[in-house]
């Protein structure tokens, strides 16, 4: 029989023959997008593009993730492909890790747009709080792809067929209805009727052998419980006989499944909005310290917030200022303590840390020094072992020798000043030297060079002569000592970040 799939939507023609989605042309392709594709046909990796193929030149643009089912057989080439294009490997929160599933961001150069591909060497589904089966048809589902003029695309029944069992699992089981889970949206009705205006009934039925323990009649209970106005009790019935059906590629017991389900749905919203955890993904080769350093006016700050702005939304990011670390408890009440020593005339003000130096200074303004000394440490010390789990840390100023005096001891200086030198005056030097002394180099430093005239034009806020002796101090440095990558702030902006962030995406 050779009649088409009804949906009881609107009245569609039959077709005998399906035209793969991979054979639209696609204008919006994404440059990264089209040499992915070309790559992967020309080395005939055994890959298609597994799911939501209605909407194919959403993934061609970077707008969906690119969901790739690839033979295992081939992963290693497969991700050869992915890193000669820049491509890098990521971790999803523990939470969200799934079996047989990698991920990988490329950007694309041209746009900047980020592409996402979910790489499946099972195919995994379910419910989106648990993803709890797997169902064993990969090699039948791959057999069944064409090649279209971008993607390899499955046979339009097989997406169907498995399209129908994610949408039953996700919106028609009694816990996904309790949960408020229970519509479809509309981009899952569009790819649902629009799948099944391009299947026959004929061919359904040839791929249902391949699904197991899927009869004929409980596919079309489940077809029956994702149409609009089905009663309540068949969409539960259907839920219910589909998970014992599928009871053998479950990858927890059911009653796990639901605990699962429930419990993510109460705590997430709660970690998120209740305490600002929103677990993001990080990077697979490890984390990454970044310093960046240069002299006033260079742009650091801005470079900072847009680098910080660029990769925030989808990885563990943290940005943190070693030239103005936050205040420990210590140090609030050390520094509270010695204000209140000034007030009450028990000791003259001094000023910060970075006063000049060609004058002696006295007990407070040495304890300040140690402070500041130690909240850098501290800061770093937080910075460096996020980074060591896997975090980016972009930090702006740094402690390095023999640059940027203010960033740095500034005790031992202090005390060629002194009239006299005692034990305490010594102790003291010698606390700040030690928190610097543990601080170590960064894995990445990018030095943001500018003329010191350039510099005081973007300062004029602050004395040419202040700025002029902070901005020179990068020229005197000889920066291929320590690694370092320069780069030229001169340049306009855009020019600027874009190096700046090659540099960062190459060493990820």
């Amino acid at each position: 029989m050779n009649d088409k799939v009804d949906l009881h939507l609107q009245s569609k023609p039959a077709i005998a023959e399906a035209q793969p989605s991979g054979g639209k042309i696609i204008a919006a392709t994404l440059e990264i997008v089209a040499q992915l594709c070309g790559l992967l046909a020309f080395h005939r990796i055994d890959y298609c593009h597994w799911k939501s193929n209605t909407f194919l030149d959403r993934s061609a643009s970077g707008e969906n993730d690119l969901d790739l089912l690839v033979n295992r057989v081939d992963a290693a080439r497969f991700t050869e492909i992915l890193s000669s294009l820049g491509f890098k490997e990521t971790l999803a929160p523990a939470e969200e890790e799934l079996p047989g599933v990698r991920n990988f961001y490329g950007v694309d150069l041209t746009t900047g747009k980020w592409v996402h591909v979910h790489a499946h060497y099972q195919l995994i589904l379910g419910n989106d709080l648990s993803k709890n089966y797997r169902l064993p048809i990969e090699r039948a589902y791959l057999d069944s792809a064409t090649q279209g003029d971008l993607f390899r695309v499955p046979a339009p029944e097989f997406e169907f067929a498995v399209l129908v069992l994610r949408m039953v699992l996700k919106h028609s089981t009694w816990d996904a209805l309790l949960m408020w889970h229970g519509r479809l949206s509309p981009s899952e009705r569009s790819e649902l009727n629009d799948l099944a205006a391009r299947v026959t009934s004929s061919k359904i039925g040839a791929v249902l052998p391949h699904l197991p323990g899927l009869s004929r009649d409980l596919f079309d209970l489940c077809l029956w419980s994702l149409q609009s106005g089905c009663p309540l009790r068949v969409r539960i019935e259907a839920g219910e006989k589909l998970q014992a059906a599928l009871r053998s590629c479950a990858r927890h017991p059911h009653w796990l499944d639901v605990a699962l389900k429930f419990s993510r749905r109460i705590w997430r919203p709660i970690l998120k909005r209740g305490f600002g955890y929103e677990p993001k993904s990080r990077f697979a080769g490890g984390g990454l310290f970044i310093a960046i350093v240069g002299g006033d006016g260079a742009g650091k700050t801005t470079v900072v917030d847009e680098v910080y702005r660029w990769l925030s939304g989808i990885f563990e990011v943290r940005k943190v200022h070693l030239g103005k670390p936050a205040w420990s408890w210590t140090t609030v009440a050390v520094r509270g303590i010695l204000k209140l020593g000034t007030l009450l005339r028990l000791s003259r003000f001094e000023g910060d840390t970075y006063e000049e130096m060609s004058r002696p200074h006295g007990y407070p303004w040495f304890i300040r020094a140690v402070c500041t000394a130690r909240d850098r440490y501290l800061t770093y010390l937080r910075a460096r072992r996020f980074s060591s789990n896997g975090g980016l840390v972009l930090c702006d100023r740094y402690s390095l020798p023999g640059f940027m005096s203010m960033d740095g001891p500034q005790c031992e200086t202090a005390l060629a000043n002194l009239p006299r030198v005692n034990g305490l005056y010594r102790f003291l030097a010698g606390r700040e030297q030690s928190y610097y002394g543990q601080i170590k180099p960064p894995d990445l430093t990018i030095v943001l060079k500018v003329d010191p005239e350039i510099a005081v034009q973007r300062k004029a806020e602050e004395t040419a002569l202040s700025v002029r002796a902070r901005s020179g101090e990068v020229w005197k440095l000889n920066w291929s000592t320590i690694s370092a990558f320069t780069v030229d702030a001169a340049a306009t902006r855009e020019e600027v970040l874009s190096q700046v962030k090659a540099l960062v995406w190459a060493r990820l």
